[in-house]
């Protein structure tokens, strides 16, 4: 049972166990690869950052952080960041911080969720977004330097809420 709960200082550990190879792949967020821990952290838990983690039986599993996406009159629609540990994809931690946040958020008063920038060679996410009702409304032509793939799309996906 994956259960979902506000972070704190002490899961820094955890998230930046999750956090430091996903960043040094580059594979899927937009990040320097060589960001050390302190300003991955401080990243993850920017002021205006609702951060949650995922645990599974008292284990941190993943974490997603939530924010106003634009400000003034952007600021009635919300983005999120999501990262799940590579031992736990494919067991629904995803979906859950997914459906968890969507929930969230509409409880924070956001009319919608918009995804800046989903790389496109990140199938799992893409085909999980599209599962939870985001739809696509642009593709960025070769947005991101994947390291294997070369330049790739990033998607802009978007869900009222």
């Amino acid at each position: 049972m994956i259960h979902i709960r506000p972070a704190t200082e002490d899961d820094a550990d955890a998230l930046w166990s999750m956090l430091e190879p996903a960043i040094r792949a580059a594979e899927v967020f937009a990040l320097p690869s060589d960001m050390t821990r302190e300003a991955a952290l401080a990243y993850w838990f920017a002021e205006g950052h609702s951060v949650f983690v995922a645990e599974d039986q008292g284990v941190v599993t993943g974490s997603y952080y939530l924010q106003a996406n634009q400000r003034g009159g952007g600021a009635h629609v919300c983005n999120c960041g999501y990262l799940t540990a590579a031992q736990s994809q494919g067991r629904g931690v995803a979906r859950a911080m997914c459906e968890h946040s969507l929930q969230f958020g509409k409880t924070q008063g956001f009319r919608a969720m918009q995804f800046n920038f989903v790389v496109s060679s990140n199938a799992a996410a893409v085909h999980l977004w599209t599962q939870c009702g985001f739809r696509v409304l642009a593709r960025l032509p070769g947005a991101f330097l994947h390291p294997r793939l070369g330049y790739v799309d990033a998607l802009v996906m978007w869900q009222d809420l």
